[in-house]
């Protein structure tokens, strides 16, 4: 019993709290023939790694800042069959993230643009990957303080460093030029360096008074579509979705068409 206890300290001390809690009851299944010592080690060892795994994954996801966990296997595409899935099923593959190439996602409000924006999000974080989200207004409110205090380098840092980086709700405010100036840098530090997740529900030939200046909004589009892939997407707001069932109606929205390919 001695040489047990001293076992499962020294698993403990070594990092090992899992296994060492496991412990017992893989020796338990040693003594009674159900596993061989090989498997006795493995499924330590394995059991550890997965908790690991598990930790990792939260750490991530509570640094991420995701406003929910919804995945893509949520998702209601026969709600919005204008989706080309194809092109959702290409990007949960992550290999844009690899390529560090732009997903951005396009229509009215309501159509799934968050939900979509999270779900590759939460499919990146499954496999290791770092993911930062924020809507433009919190963004914006984040460097703007920043910059009036001196810690703008520093704070460029926080949306620099994940492998994605979601930026939701581009359309609902209009910037001013230092704001827009701001994102620019931002865009373009990002630009082939690290993927962003970008949602909005502007035409990107609006996007000149969105930002009050058309030239930075060429600019800043010219870096974000360069490598990016644009999913437009039409139909009923998924918020209306139960009025519409009792007979409220809505008016589809047209077609967002990107300005840039």
């Amino acid at each position: 019993m001695l040489e047990l206890e001293q076992t499962r300290e020294l698993l403990t001390q070594l990092g090992l709290p899992t296994a060492a809690g496991l412990l017992d009851a893989q020796l338990e299944a040693v003594a009674q023939g159900e596993i061989t010592y090989l498997s006795f080690l493995f499924g330590l060892l394995d059991v550890e790694k997965q908790e690991r795994q598990r930790r990792s994954e939260e750490v991530r996801m509570k640094f991420s800042r995701l406003p929910h966990r919804k995945t893509l296997q949520d998702f209601d595409f026969s709600f919005q069959p204008s989706i080309d899935v194809r092109q959702i099923k290409e990007s949960s593959t992550l290999a844009f993230v690899a390529r560090k190439e732009n997903v951005v996602l396009l229509g009215p409000p309501g159509v799934g643009k968050t939900h979509l924006a999270v779900g590759l999000s939460m499919q990146a974080l499954r496999t290791g990957l770092t993911v930062y989200y924020a809507t433009l207004p919190q963004l914006i409110a984040d460097l703007r303080k920043a910059l009036q205090t001196g810690k703008l380098e520093t704070k460029m840092k926080r949306y620099l460093r994940p492998d994605i980086l979601v930026i939701d709700e581009v359309g609902y405010m209009q910037l001013d030029r230092q704001a827009a100036e701001v994102l620019f840098r931002l865009v373009c530090l990002r630009y082939e360096n690290g993927s962003i997740i970008l949602t909005s529900n502007k035409f990107f030939t609006n996007w000149g008074e969105l930002l009050s200046d058309a030239v930075i909004a060429t600019a800043l589009l010219d870096r974000l579509l360069h490598h990016a892939h644009v999913i437009n997407i039409r139909g009923e707001s998924y918020r209306l979705k139960g009025r519409a069932k009792a007979g409220f109606k809505t008016t589809p929205p047209t077609i967002l068409q990107p300005a840039i390919s």
